[in-house]
């Protein structure tokens, strides 16, 4: 394998890592910007609110349900129910329910239909004498992890249509009458119009204001400005330079929405694939690191992305025709991608979690925010004297925005340390310095033959093992946590006193060694059942922070650190037996067999 082949192989590799990193981009996002403020999780009846409208006729009535979850908050489709019943008589509904989207549930293991922010239903039922009570079931979950039980909502419908809410049941079970459809009738309506997010106005001008940042990054900066000059130097007339500023326009706009729609399409795979776009799923937060690292990486200076695009970028500015104004638009778009992070970021993530139209508008508008200098130059060339000339003060301003980037990362660290456990959290940080040093490694150069093989063969297995660590996170979850009870010398004393076996751990956070005996012996089910059924107590002291009792534990053992294991048989006045450093479940299991009469 020759030098060529390996650096099309590691960019290939590389291309596989961002593609993955962009395409978990928008989960995390979502969740940080749209997320409830309140750290707790809302009520049900806050999280989950329906109103219900009904409209009679001779014979029947028409019920609508229009249902509202808040944002982070989803409903089961399987989990609607309605029921309509006075003191006499009721019915089971048959609801129509208009599509939600497909969603893989963990707790279930299968794929299964949800909505978020809204849900729309109906159903038709014979006419009840009022008054009558509407009974209406429904169950949701949290993306943060929590789901509720099965919630009733109950309202009193009086005689003259008004529509009363009620905390609980005003009539006792009667017999239902289930109530079905004609077989002509649709099972699911057609979807219902979404209507435009209540803050897309703001969001739509943060767009703009991300887009217009962009032009002070020095990946767009220079071709603005030799844009600019061009501008002032030439001699087209005023309708030809307008022009070139819409061509310009509609090349950075085209691109930002093409932009979108690759993020629909991952967007619409994911779900399909029952990938979650959540933050509840350790693998996604796990790529999200990896995203934010590699973002702070990009913009400190230690990554360079872009440059040959930037390069194409300049030739196509010194064109003079309208193709050239449009396709400088476009690569600007393009090379801005490299310093982007800290604004098309949150464009992501509001946009994922909204309609197709939607999620196109918001990135048409980081594309106009980003074309918008370029366009009023383009009707006043003289502000071409406004712009600051690019220099050092653009690096800075780039290798700024890294930091809170770092800091997002290290948050994301946080929550999948809690998510899974810190082997989680310390294993993805050693992927974090794996892709470091891969890319470390892929920018050194020798004249070596065998070094640059050597070189990007292990800059290319650091980016793959950086990747299985992401993609095991949720292999990291600690196995069955098992009870035991907390060191305490006269709590020993007194199962020593009364004749009661007891095996002793002694151990720290940082020992490896402890978790590694732990994990093969200590903490597996074989050795738990096997001290439940010989009466035996497992007591375990953690030296994780020095604790005083435990090191004159220590010293009578003549040890000065952990791992300790001891196991003291029923025999009050027997000495414990000291087993190895290194245990085997079969180790243990011997010890503790010999320790009962």
């Amino acid at each position: 394998m020759n030098i060529m082949t390996l650096k099309l192989l590691y960019r290939y590799v590389c291309a596989i890592f961002v593609s993955v990193l962009l395409l978990s981009a928008a989960s995390t996002q979502a969740q940080g910007f749209l997320s409830s403020v309140d750290d707790g999780f809302l009520k049900v009846y806050d999280a989950y609110q329906v109103q219900p409208q009904t409209k009679q006729t001779d014979t029947t009535t028409a019920l609508n349900l229009e249902w509202k979850a808040a944002d982070g908050y989803y409903l089961y489709q399987h989990q609607f129910k309605a029921v309509a019943r006075n003191a006499t008589e009721g019915y089971k509904l048959a609801l129509q329910i208009e599509p939600g989207i497909m969603k893989y549930d963990e707790y279930l293991e299968k794929e299964l239909e949800v909505f978020y922010n809204r849900a729309f239903m109906q159903a038709e039922f014979p006419n009840l004498a009022p008054p009558y009570e509407l009974m209406i079931t429904s169950q949701g979950c949290a993306d943060a992890g929590l789901c509720y039980p099965p919630y009733k909502h109950y309202f009193m419908v009086e005689a003259d249509g008004t529509i009363l809410p009620m905390e609980a049941a005003s009539f006792s079970d009667a017999t239902l009458t289930t109530h079905t459809l004609p077989e002509s009738a649709e099972a699911t309506l057609a979807p219902k119009p979404v209507e435009a997010a209540p803050f897309l106005p703001l969001v739509m001008l943060s767009a703009i204001l991300g887009g217009l940042i962009l032009n002070l990054m020095p990946c767009v900066f220079p071709v603005l400005s030799l844009k600019a000059l061009s501008f002032a130097s030439s001699h087209a007339t005023p309708h030809k330079q307008h022009a070139h500023g819409w061509a310009y326009t509609l090349g950075a706009v085209l691109s930002f929405v093409g932009f979108a729609v690759i993020m629909l399409v991952a967007r619409e795979a994911g779900e399909q694939l029952g990938w979650g776009f959540q933050l509840t799923n350790p693998v996604f937060v796990a790529f999200m690191v990896y995203l934010f690292f590699f973002m702070g990486l990009v913009l400190s200076g230690f990554v360079e992305l872009g440059g040959g695009w930037m390069g194409m970028g300049q030739n196509l500015t010194s064109g003079e025709g309208i193709k050239s104004s449009f396709f400088t638009g476009v690569l600007a778009a393009v090379v801005a991608s490299p310093c982007s992070g800290p604004f098309m970021a949150t464009a992501l993530g509001i946009a994922i979690t909204q309609h197709a139209a939607i999620a196109i508008i918001i990135f048409a508008c980081l594309g106009f925010g980003m074309a918008l200098p370029f366009l009023l130059l383009s009707y006043n060339p003289k502000l071409t004297n406004r712009l600051p000339a690019p220099g050092v003060w653009m690096d800075t301003l780039k290798q700024f925005f890294a930091f809170p980037l770092y800091l997002t990362g290290v948050w994301l660290l946080w929550v999948l340390g809690h998510q899974v456990n810190s082997d989680a959290a310390a294993a993805l940080v050693m992927g974090a310095v794996l892709i470091a040093f891969s890319f470390w490694l892929f920018k050194q150069t020798t004249q070596s033959k065998t070094w640059n093989v050597i070189r990007l063969a292990t800059a290319i297995a650091s980016l793959v093992i950086a990747l299985g660590i992401a993609i095991a996170a949720k292999w990291f979850a600690a196995p069955t946590q098992y009870e035991w009870e907390p060191y305490s010398a006269r709590d020993l004393a007194a199962y020593r006193k009364e004749g009661t076996p007891v095996f002793v751990d002694l151990t720290a956070d940082w020992c490896t060694t402890c978790k590694v005996n732990e994990f093969v012996a200590l903490n597996t089910e074989e050795v738990q059942n096997k001290a439940e059924e010989l009466g035996i107590v497992m007591m375990q002291g953690d030296w994780t922070n020095g604790e005083e009792a435990i090191t004159q534990y220590l010293e009578q053992f003549g040890r000065n650190s952990v791992p300790l294991y001891l196991m003291y048989p029923a025999k009050p006045d027997a000495p414990p037996v000291v087993l190895p450093q290194f245990l085997s479940k079969s180790l243990v299991l011997e010890a503790m067999q010999k320790a009962v009469p």
